[in-house]
């Protein structure tokens, strides 16, 4: 008989793990413990996201400001007989205005935009030639080409 006692289960083997006290209170502590980590995780994701969209928009009206200056950079150095500088800042502009409009829907330009600064283009060669040969009509062209990348931004000149 005593060969069969040991072959039988015990009260305490034959319950459920659920049915465990011990192991039921600590899965309850830890479901309390997950809803309590995501009722705080859940504002500061939603925090995180707008912050993000806040730096995306910031860093494309940078993008935006750095290419303006740039173009007025050289402006101001052809104006002030400064046409290597001002050279250098125009070629700089337009290698980085082609980037940014060949970025497609990344890019900070709407469809619009990049159609009306592909405009700009067109005068490129001319105006970094009259830099490259230091005439002073190359401050001229310049500003206008200033004044068109504002117009096709849509940014009023004041």
């Amino acid at each position: 008989m005593s060969a069969q006692k040991q072959n039988e289960p015990t009260m305490n083997e034959s319950k459920s793990i659920l049915q465990n006290k011990r192991v039921r209170q600590v899965l309850i502590c830890a479901a309390v413990l997950l809803f309590v980590f995501l009722i705080g995780l859940v504002p500061m994701w939603i925090t995180s996201r707008a912050r993000a969209h806040e730096r995306d928009a910031a860093l494309a009206t940078l993008r935006i400001s750095t290419l303006q200056n740039t173009l007025g950079n050289a402006a101001i150095d052809a104006r002030r007989g400064e046409y290597e500088g001002a050279r250098q800042a125009a070629s700089d502009f337009f290698t980085n205005l082609q980037a940014e409009i060949d970025r497609g829907r990344d890019s900070v330009f709407t469809e619009m935009q990049r159609t009306n600064l592909r405009a700009l283009f067109d005068s490129r060669d001319d105006a970094i030639t009259l830099l490259a040969r230091s005439d002073p009509a190359s401050a001229d062209r310049l500003l206008i080409l200033y004044v068109k990348y504002r117009q096709a931004l849509g940014t009023s000149i004041h």
